[in-house]
């Protein structure tokens, strides 16, 4: 029987939530989530000069927004160290690492002969094969392993192919500094291990990280996990991702106000493909996902596919869980919290609200009729409507509404009938009553205003503009 997967994030805290950070953990999710495994969380955190607990805490938190739950405790891989050092030293006493007492200089003055002499600055140390015996005793000195020097290691990746890398090419790595302290390679390999990671899925920038890590597992006779190396997200122009591209961190994605179930569906088709399908469901995703899928080509970010899928994302969503999602960004993003009436009537005008909606924004956008306090003041397009002629107009109508049953088919003909009186159509009567209920030029229809607002406030709002 094939042991369950275990997947990984192993973010280091030295910033928000990267989006292609965000797509690497969604991949590891999906992929271990599609299975049945475990998708667990370790902060690198090695970096005593960067990592900070605020970036720690906006990893958790943009995590948390995209829905990406991990199994367990998130590991420190700094509180791992004395760990990693044992590994070293077992490597060590094995023979399969040594110690190297090769100062900085030493270093230097080798890599300055070899370019002299146009050969490889791959340091080799005189120590690799020292006898013990020879070693000073009161000189600080960094652990290597021994580097096999002769055929090649192959990588078999599931994104990339299989790639070969020679062994004359690679170094005799430090594992521990001169310090103590073990370097974030052999950390990296030392926590997937005792983790369970069994599928490393990374950026593409970790390939060649890859074939020095594998030197460690083979050395301490463990079981080497599955690679699959996914390319980078480059910005629109096919450049890498920076700033100028627009937002980086999700956060900003989670304040523009995206749905994190858009977000995450355009995210998994960011380099993976399903065959033609582009809008799906988690459940299809899980079901779906598969390192086959993954391109070789970095992804481009597309910010029109990303408004179109979250737009279908939040037609496509419940109306009650939109609410709910609604109410959480108002709290995400520091608005102030709506009365209970309030809430009622965006759920009452919802339908119409969510259609061709791409963001929270959007939706409270075309809420404002809703959001709007009495008295109102009309923006300067729609005041253009309310002359004193047609104040006059809606004084008049107010006593025909009054004993309007207050259903969409009566209102209609309420509102026809009263526009013929007046000689016009129905269209002249309708700006100045979308100024008068909502202080707008585009809003909803008139009659979807009125149902949601209900008799007593499209009246009241009606009254205020005739004043």
């Amino acid at each position: 029987m094939s042991s369950p997967v275990v997947t990984r994030f192993a973010p280091s805290p030295t910033g928000y939530l990267h989006i292609g950070g965000a797509r690497t953990a969604l991949f590891n999710w999906l992929y271990a989530r599609g299975r049945g495994g475990k998708f667990l969380l370790r902060i690198e955190d090695t970096d005593r000069e960067r990592s900070t607990p605020e970036a720690t805490a906006a990893i958790l938190k943009g995590l948390t927004w995209l829905g990406l739950d991990h199994d367990g405790d998130a590991i420190s891989q700094f509180a791992r160290a004395a760990r990693h050092a044992d590994v070293a030293r077992q490597l060590l006493d094995e023979g399969r690492a040594y110690k190297c007492f090769a100062t900085q200089d030493e270093i230097e003055a080798f890599r300055e002969e070899a370019r002299a002499a146009g050969q490889s600055t791959l340091f080799r140390s005189p120590w690799r094969d020292a006898d013990p015996a020879t070693h000073p005793t009161d000189m600080p000195y960094v652990i290597r392993i021994k580097a096999p020097q002769e055929g090649e290691t192959v990588i078999e990746d599931q994104v990339q192919g299989r790639v070969v890398i020679r062994n004359d090419q690679l170094d005799d790595m430090v594992l521990l500094r001169g310090d103590g302290t073990p370097v974030y390679m052999l950390a990296v390999v030392v926590d997937d291990h005792d983790m369970g990671v069994t599928h490393v899925i990374r950026g593409d920038d970790h390939l060649n990280n890859a074939a020095r890590q594998m030197m460690i597992y083979h050395a301490m006779g463990w079981t080497v996990p599955v690679w699959a190396h996914i390319p980078l997200i480059h910005g629109p122009d096919g450049k890498k991702l920076s700033k100028r591209h627009g937002a980086l961190g999700v956060e900003e994605y989670q304040a523009m106000g995206y749905p994190a179930s858009g977000m995450r569906n355009y995210l998994a088709r960011l380099g993976w493909s399903h065959g033609d399908d582009e809008v799906f469901t988690d459940a299809q995703a899980r079901d779906w996902f598969d390192l086959g899928g993954i391109g070789k080509s970095p992804a481009r970010l597309d910010f029109k596919k990303m408004d179109n899928i979250c737009g279908q994302h939040i037609a496509a969503t419940d109306d009650a869980a939109l609410l709910h999602e609604l109410m959480d960004f108002i709290t995400a993003t520091g608005r102030p919290a709506l009365p209970s009436h309030k809430k009622a009537m965006l759920f009452a005008a919802m339908p119409q609200l969510k259609e061709r909606a791409k963001t929270y924004i959007e939706l409270l956008d075309k809420a404002a009729f809703i959001l709007a306090e009495r008295p109102i003041a009309p923006e300067p397009k729609a005041a253009e409507h309310l002359t004193d002629v047609f104040r006059g107009i809606l004084k008049e109508l107010t006593p025909h509404l009054q004993n309007a049953s207050w259903t969409r088919g009566d209102l209609e003909h309420v509102l026809n009938e009263f526009a013929q009186t007046q000689g016009m159509t129905f269209g002249k009567l309708a700006g100045p009553m979308r100024a008068a209920l909502s202080g707008r030029s585009a809003t909803p229809s008139v009659f979807d205003m009125m149902l949601v607002l209900g008799r007593e406030e499209s009246l009241a709002r009606l009254a205020d503009a005739a004043a």
